[in-house]
């Protein structure tokens, strides 16, 4: 009797503790989705204040900002945000000027409320209690929204350009190698991307995937086994407190039998800021909880096999 009474109590404290994380994950979900509501409605002010400017670009890219999809909006904010950033306020008036900047700040408190939010969800959704018994049940993953920030709301939102070349390499069982990493400024917030990296001056696309692909793998490509560029993708990203205006061009390649990753050529930064590295299968990125650049990966992996049509196409 003794042991089924412990065995009783153990089940219910197992039971209560798997209901407590349940609860948990449901009410990060609702503050993720009340977060997304507060920040879609700041940026629907910032859209209105904008065209009250009475500026016909700046309206019509405050309307582009307001009808693009979850997918497209954070180019079309950026975009806009650009465009205010080049804005003379001194020409405004007072009343308007003051509504711009109180737009924008409200713009940035709620992009960090979500963030933050999402960061939370995405941290137990990732436990592994929280993976085993699926806990999170058919709410979807949410996801980070990255647009500009200015120091000040007023300031010109200054963004570097970085473009870079990627390499989707692949295994003979399709797998794809990719490194997780972490922002310096936000170590808690780590993300899986493909092996590849800015293109130094004066270099080509092709040769910088070579190049990058040979310091973060120790693997020597021919540039002839590169194919591509069959990817394209734009995104605004913010990394060790600095903002970049990325262009990314994927080239794909394939490996046969075993490689052996040799990170020795890793500089400072990716020492310091990449944790692991693993071949993923089309499968395992579509079930995977984890943050994986480029978002639509798990989509296109397979298609990969079917050989290159020579149209570079556009991604998330």
């Amino acid at each position: 009797m003794t042991t089924v009474l412990v065995v009783v109590v153990v089940a219910l404290l197992l039971a209560a503790w798997i209901l407590s994380i349940a609860n948990r994950l449901d009410r990060l979900h609702v503050r993720t989705d009340a977060a997304w509501a507060a920040l879609d409605a700041a940026l629907a002010r910032r859209a209105v204040v904008v065209r009250a400017l009475l500026d016909p670009a700046l309206s019509a890219a405050a309307s582009r900002a307001e009808s693009a999809s979850r997918a497209d909006r954070e180019l079309a904010e950026n975009e806009l945000s650009s465009l205010l950033g080049a804005l003379d306020r001194s020409t405004l008036a007072p009343a308007l000027a003051f509504e711009l900047a109180d737009a924008e700040e409200r713009v940035v408190l709620a992009r960090r409320v979500h963030n933050d939010a999402v960061r939370d969800t995405l941290l137990q959704r990732r436990r592994r209690v929280a993976r085993w018994l699926r806990l999170a049940g058919t709410a979807p993953q949410p996801s980070y929204f990255e647009i500009a920030e200015p120091a000040a709301p007023s300031d010109a939102v200054m963004l570097r350009p970085r473009p870079s070349a990627r390499v989707v390499l692949t295994d003979a069982s399709g797998r794809v190698l990719l490194f997780q990493g972490f922002d310096p400024a936000r170590p808690q917030e780590s993300f899986w991307f493909t092996v590849g990296g800015g293109v130094e001056d004066g270099e080509e696309l092709v040769d910088a995937a070579v190049r990058e692909a040979f310091e973060e793998t120790g693997l020597k490509l021919p540039p002839d086994s590169l194919v591509g560029p069959i990817w394209r993708r734009r995104a605004v990203f913010s990394f060790d407190g600095e903002t970049f205006d990325a262009e990314e061009w994927f080239f794909h390649a394939t490996v046969d039998g075993e490689l052996t990753i040799d990170t020795s050529g890793f500089n400072d930064v990716e020492e310091s800021s990449i944790t692991a590295h693993r071949w993923w299968s089309a499968a395992e990125l579509e079930a995977a909880e984890d943050t994986v650049y480029p978002v639509q990966l798990a989509e296109l992996l397979p298609t990969l096999s079917a050989g290159w049509d020579g149209e570079t196409r556009t991604v998330r």
